[in-house]
């Protein structure tokens, strides 16, 4: 009796096909190289821009290996399957020379940092996506939603917010500098003193993915010109990246008593320095009562 089954043959067949292949120099990638991760991937990446440049084969080895600025010998060894973190320089030169497109850098960056690249995203200027972020927002009702930027500055919110916080309506609306520095946070936010030192955490997060980002380094200036944030700015180095699922109380003048919220952070995929921010109160699917005036 063959000891193998057919299936097995198979599999043996195949393994035997990709090391000859690897053996004949440069083939044409099979699907079994395809599911290698990283290394099936730049594979097909040198057969699209080898295609795309009009050479009818791959793009060599060496000329990714040279723009990157490293050996041959690397970059066959990272073809093969070797674990590489890269830096972004070398990233960035891989990508332009493999003429990758958008998804296909940042897959690569997941690949060799774990992580996307951390930069600004583009202004939001196209106008459909600002309106089906705010058909977004408005649906929301009647729990109170806000849009915000990297430096917390409000670009977007619905009724709701506007009735629970009138301060959104002001230009330049900023939750930073209204938490801090506005003397009505202190009031709406009971426990002031602990979401005051939330949102200096927040921003000391910002400025360590941001560096040198000048309106974030403006907006702390302005709000440690307070002696009570400025103390608790010194405390110590407490970093927080957002408020998702905080549990909070609030006491909002329209409503008859404090009630008790939480906050819901989301972030667009298209816009990803951009937070979507909803508030729902707990314990009921209705708004509180509101005061009779």
């Amino acid at each position: 009796m063959n000891p193998y089954d057919d299936s097995e043959i198979a599999n043996r067949s195949k393994v035997i096909s990709v090391e000859t292949n690897r053996r004949q120099g440069d083939p044409e990638p099979t699907p079994a190289e395809e599911l290698m991760g990283l290394a099936g991937l730049l594979r097909a990446w040198r057969k699209a821009a080898g295609m795309a440049l009009g050479l009818g084969k791959l793009l060599p080895q060496a000329e990714v290996a040279a723009a990157a600025g490293r050996s041959e010998r690397w970059y066959r060894e990272l073809e093969s399957g070797a674990t590489l973190r890269l830096d972004r320089e070398t990233i960035e030169r891989m990508a332009e020379v493999l003429l990758l497109g958008d998804e296909e850098r940042l897959t690569l960056y997941y690949y060799t940092q774990g992580s996307a690249p951390l930069e600004k995203s583009s202004p939001l200027g196209d106008e459909s996506a600002r309106d089906a972020l705010q058909l977004l927002l408005h649906q929301q009702e009647p729990r109170p939603a806000y849009l915000s930027d990297a430096s917390w500055n409000v670009v977007g919110y619905n009724r709701a917010m506007a009735d629970w916080f009138p301060w959104v309506l002001e230009p330049g609306a900023n939750l930073i500098r209204w938490g801090l520095a506005s003397k009505e946070a202190r009031t709406q936010l009971v426990g002031w003193d602990h979401h005051a030192r939330i949102y200096l955490a927040m921003v000391r997060q910002g400025l360590a993915r941001f560096k040198n980002d000048l309106a974030l380094t403006a907006l702390l200036a302005e709000v440690r010109k307070d002696p009570i944030v400025d103390a608790f700015w010194q405390e110590g180095p407490t970093l927080v990246s957002h408020r998702d699922g905080h549990h909070f109380r609030l006491n909002i003048p329209r409503f008859e008593s404090q009630i008790d919220v939480v906050s819901q952070v989301l972030v667009p995929a298209t816009y990803p320095d951009l937070r979507f921010v909803v508030i729902s109160y707990l314990g009921s699917e209705e708004e509180p009562q509101a005061n009779e005036a």
